[in-house]
């Protein structure tokens, strides 16, 4: 990408087994990486461009080693009340974030915290370094997460864990978050990037369709009842013998070769 942007870096990342990868990286370290309006827009809207990319299959979003994020950025708020966070919609950007259809991975490492924890919540797959520090601090200010922590991390750990972090504000270490659930690698610091990275290869290298609609159908999972799910998954599933690629892939498999993915 040509654009310029002024809280995150990004680049593209050349994927020689299928569709290339995107990486997002919040630069703001003066700051501890903390999420502002301008940094989350500035996210989403990359997020919304790579959707858009033929060439690309999938994202990782990453921060530096000694923090992800270390939360909102709280100045922004300090001095807002009720009716100036209703007009001004703080959270509107990250409602965004639910309509991406390609996969995006979070890359932690150190603090990720409150907004910066949430963030991390709201992508598809967490890959975490043994250093990450996970906590929603927003008690110990008098709020409470509100870009979709509270609902986010419960689905993730259950309401006992959600409850402890929520209400108490303590610290988990990478392990714990792992044994709960919530982490999907656990990794050193010196590879969590380079993993999420090979993951994301991964993901980018099979059909574009059945990635997208293989998401959807997970997600849609937190949101319906077990049969309700079970029939979103049984369309999505038919939907895909419409696809170039289903044929290619049967086809490849039965005439014992590697197949040629055209991404439709």
């Amino acid at each position: 990408m040509n654009e310029k942007f002024e809280n995150i870096l990004v680049n593209i990342t050349e994927n020689p087994s299928g569709l290339n990868v995107g990486l997002i990286e919040i630069n703001r370290p003066k700051a501890k990486n903390a999420l502002n309006t301008e940094t989350m827009t500035e996210i989403v809207s990359v997020l919304e461009s790579f959707d858009k990319d033929k060439t690309i299959g999938s994202t990782v979003i990453t921060g530096s080693k000694d923090a992800f994020s270390a939360g909102a950025d709280i100045k922004e708020m300090a001095v807002a009340n009720s009716t100036d966070m209703y007009i001004k919609d703080q959270f509107a950007i990250w409602d965004k974030l639910r309509k991406i259809k390609k996969p995006f991975i979070a890359a932690a490492s150190g603090y990720t915290l409150g907004g910066g924890f949430e963030l991390a919540l709201a992508c598809d797959i967490l890959v975490a370094s043994e250093t990450t520090k996970f906590a929603f601090p927003e008690v110990t200010l008098g709020v409470i997460p509100g870009a979709g922590g509270t609902q986010r991390l419960t689905h993730a750990v259950g309401k006992g864990k959600a409850m402890e972090m929520i209400l108490s504000g303590k610290f988990m270490t990478a392990k714990e978050m792992f044994d709960a659930g919530l982490v999907t690698i656990l990794t050193a610091e010196d590879n969590y990037l380079n993993d999420s990275l090979e993951l994301a290869k991964k993901i980018a290298s099979y059909p574009s369709i059945a990635i997208q609609l293989g998401k959807e159908s997970v997600l849609k999972a937190l949101d319906l009842t077990v049969d309700e799910g079970i029939e979103f998954e049984r369309k999505n599933f038919y939907l895909l013998f419409s696809t170039e690629d289903k044929f290619e892939g049967m086809n490849a498999f039965i005439e014992k070769r590697k197949p040629e993915w055209k991404h439709k």
